[in-house]
C-alpha cells in the first residue's frame, strides 16, 4: 500500500487546502479531519497532491487532486474536497461534506455497456459500504460523453469519457470528526475502478465490475 503522495509542509498548507487560514482560526475537528486525509494509506498507482480549494462553498475547505498512473499514462483523475461548517448545514445534515469529481477515458467495451451510469454510481457507494462507512444525503451525476471524428480526423477511433460528480455527508465520530482516511481510501477505489482496474481486495469484490482496461487507450 502506498501512502498519500501529498507534500504537506507548513509552507504548502495555505495553498494546499486551508484557504490561507492560520492554524488558530481553524476549528479543531477540521484540523483533525485534514490530518486524517494526510495519514491515509492508499493502493499503489494512485498519486495524490493537495490543491487549492474553492473559497465560497463553506467556511473551511481542503482539497486533494489525484490520478491513477500507469507508466507515463494517467488512466483516471479526480478531485476530492472536504468542506466544514461548524454551525452545520441544513442540506448536508451535518458539519462536514465531501465533494468529488472523477473523470476517465473508457475502453469501447466499457463505453458500450448500457448499465454504465448505474455501475459507476455503485462503485462509489460500494467502496464506502465495503469499509463500513456510514454516510448520508448522497447525490450526484454520472455523465457519459462520446466524441466521433470526421474529415481529416476520420481515422481516429471514437472516444468516450465518463465523469462522476458526487457529494455525501460522512458520519461524524469521536470529537465530531469523520474517518476521512477511510473515505479517501474509498474514493481512491472509485478512481481505480473508473480507470478499469480490479477491486483492491476481498472487501471490494462485491462491487460490480465492467470489462477491465487492457491498457491505456490511444486514439
Amino acid at each position: 500500500m502506498a501512502a498519500a503522495q501529498g507534500r504537506f509542509s507548513d509552507g504548502a498548507e495555505g495553498a494546499g487546502g486551508m484557504g490561507g487560514a492560520t492554524e488558530g482560526s481553524v476549528p479543531l475537528p477540521f484540523r483533525r479531519a485534514v490530518d486524517g486525509l494526510r495519514r491515509a494509506r492508499l493502493r499503489p498507482g494512485v498519486e495524490v497532491d493537495p490543491t487549492r480549494p474553492p473559497q465560497r462553498l463553506a467556511p473551511h475547505a481542503y482539497a486533494l487532486e489525484a490520478a491513477v498512473v500507469e507508466g507515463e499514462d494517467d488512466l483516471a483523475d479526480g478531485r476530492l474536497i472536504l468542506l466544514h461548517d461548524p454551525a452545520g448545514h441544513e442540506a448536508w445534515r451535518g458539519t462536514f461534506r465531501l465533494v468529488t469529481l472523477v473523470r476517465a477515458d473508457l475502453e469501447p467495451e466499457m463505453a458500450a455497456d448500457p448499465l454504465l451510469p448505474e455501475v459507476c454510481w455503485s462503485w462509489l457507494t460500494g467502496a464506502l459500504e465495503a469499509r463500513g462507512l456510514t454516510y448520508g444525503e448522497a447525490g450526484g451525476t454520472v455523465t457519459r460523453a462520446s466524441s466521433h471524428y470526421f474529415g481529416g480526423l476520420a481515422e481516429r477511433r471514437p472516444a468516450t469519457q465518463i465523469e462522476i460528480r458526487a457529494s455525501w455527508t460522512p458520519r461524524e465520530g469521536v470529537g465530531g470528526v469523520p474517518d476521512t482516511a477511510a473515505h479517501l481510501s474509498a474514493w481512491c477505489e472509485l478512481l481505480c475502478q473508473v480507470a478499469g482496474l480490479p477491486p483492491a481486495g476481498p472487501a471490494d469484490t462485491a462491487v460490480v465490475s465492467l470489462p477491465q482496461r487492457r491498457g491505456p487507450h490511444h486514439p
